[in-house]
């Protein structure tokens, strides 16, 4: 079955570029194109994709202002941002209004696909420098925050292993290579780190361990 993507970019050469690229790759159909936000939740309605790749920058009404209430209605559909600038604010108030990855534009042909990729096997894709930026700033607002006292939650030595790493900004692969396991074994732990911390984003996960000092 095809993964259904919507974009949602107000750049009608974006949107076709985009288009174009995943047309080449079977696993994927565009459902639908949109250059504006104003309906995005109706537009999401009637398409129904499982992923939506949301530009930042958008007239009427921001991305990050439409990933708050598409994640509302279907939270179920993840959303990759993409945007060309670097802006700590930005991407924090992306993830926080619930986007699942974050990427710039300068990368989309080398990197959208391999993103689009990860989102599907419950990654959280972004550039090294985005993910660092994320974490400086979670770090910053945890840092005025009482910290919780650690309940024990029966994470293996491994779990804590890669929850250190994901706390440090590392990608799926880069996990898999410093720890010397494969991408799908990094997968199944995070997927239990998840479970084990109940949360449901990599937001959630980083912002409990952070706060409540598990690694």
């Amino acid at each position: 079955m095809s993964l259904r993507i919507a974009i949602f970019d107000d750049n009608k050469n974006i949107r076709e570029s985009i288009g174009l690229l995943l047309a080449t790759e079977p696993q994927f159909e565009v459902v639908g194109s949109f250059s504006h936000v104003l309906d995005c939740v109706d537009d999401v309605r009637a398409c129904k994709p499982d992923v939506v790749l949301m530009d930042i920058e958008m007239p009427g009404m921001t991305g990050i202002e439409a990933v708050s209430k598409i994640k509302k209605e279907f939270p179920q559909v993840q959303v990759l941002m993409q945007t060309v600038f670097e802006d700590d604010d930005r991407v924090f108030d992306s993830i926080c209004a619930g986007a699942s990855g974050y990427i710039l534009k300068n990368f989309l042909n080398t990197k959208l696909v391999e993103s689009i990729n990860e989102l599907q096997y419950g990654g959280s894709p972004m550039s090294p420098s985005i993910a660092r930026k994320v974490l400086n700033k979670m770090q910053s607002v945890s840092s005025v925050i009482k910290p919780e006292e650690t309940p024990d939650y029966h994470l293996t030595s491994r779990e804590k292993e890669v929850l250190s790493c994901l706390v440090n900004g590392l990608s799926y692969k880069m996990i898999g290579a410093d720890l010397n396991i494969s991408y799908e074994t990094v997968r199944s732990h995070v997927k239990k780190i998840y479970e084990k911390l109940h949360v449901a984003s990599l937001t959630e996960v980083v912002a409990k361990a952070i706060n409540q000092r598990i690694v």
